[in-house]
């Protein structure tokens, strides 16, 4: 495994002094915990379903909605109703 070193700037004072606390606990280095952290963030990214318009459903507005996207489009393009 190759490694880096790395300067990271706007980390949480406090978030980083109790992260580094752990790692010293469970025997790791920073860089190792770090790692770690990284790994598991990335894996968890992937299991996350992506966000996309194609996704959404619709739903229903209430009485007096039915036509809400005709009168929309109506105003926006200026048509006369």
């Amino acid at each position: 495994m190759k490694t880096i070193q790395l300067s990271v700037k706007e980390v949480n004072e406090e978030i980083f002094r109790e992260f580094k606390a752990e790692s010293t606990r469970e025997g790791l280095k920073v860089g190792q915990a770090l790692t770690l952290a990284m790994e598991q963030w990335l894996s968890h990214e992937k299991r996350r379903p992506k966000l996309s318009l194609l996704n959404l459903k619709p739903i229903k507005g209430g009485k007096g909605t039915e036509r809400l996207s005709e009168n929309i489009d109506k105003v926006l393009y200026e048509e006369e109703w």
